[in-house]
């Protein structure tokens, strides 16, 4: 894909979503608060962040139990893990399911601008395979696609905490920001 089509493909996809966000019933924003809604804040598009890997498929497909903002607790199957670099120096994530029949890939992840430009307790990547695979069966980890939980919104969300060996020391300046209402850009 083109770099011009990849970057209208995001702007789509983020000005839908804030039309859903501001008036869609399952809206995680409370209704209240979506009269004043005008969007989300978001990283320009930036193709440094998009990769097509190959995915490292775990050996032993070990379950891990991780807690949620309720104080659940969620298990998850490691499903394999993704390496890429970012500025000369490579980083890891581990890629999980919550079923070993899903197709599609969980992300969880923070970074060094969690709790600053972008929500605390982490953002997520969800890997679709129609979506996010290539015709010689890469993946595609587009950053540009990070979003944060909808705990992010609102107290009414239960989401699970970023396991530590998905928290990156590098900053990931791609995809969704902090949501702050003030700030919020006009649709």
């Amino acid at each position: 894909m083109r770099f011009s089509e990849w970057k209208k493909l995001i702007e789509l996809e983020r000005k839908e979503k804030d039309i859903f966000f501001a008036f869609h019933e399952q809206s995680p924003i409370p209704p209240e608060e979506r009269v004043t809604f005008t969007g989300l804040e978001y990283y320009p598009p930036d193709f440094k962040y998009r990769f097509e890997i190959e995915l490292k498929r775990s050996q032993r497909k070990e379950i891990i139990e991780i807690n949620d903002t309720a104080k659940n607790l969620r298990m998850f199957i490691k499903w394999g893990e993704f390496r890429f670099p970012i500025d000369s120096k490579e980083y890891a994530l581990q890629a999980y399911k919550s079923d070993p029949n899903e197709e599609g890939l969980f992300i969880p992840f923070r970074d060094a601008t969690s709790g600053s430009e972008t929500y605390g307790a982490g953002r997520y990547l969800d890997l679709n395979p129609e979506r996010d695979r290539t015709a010689d069966g890469k993946w595609i980890l587009d950053f540009n696609r990070a979003y944060n939980p909808f705990c992010a919104y609102s107290d009414a969300y239960a989401c699970p905490f970023v396991p530590p060996e998905n928290w990156l020391k590098v900053a990931i300046l791609a995809g969704e920001k902090k949501y702050i209402k003030e700030k919020s850009k006009h649709l």
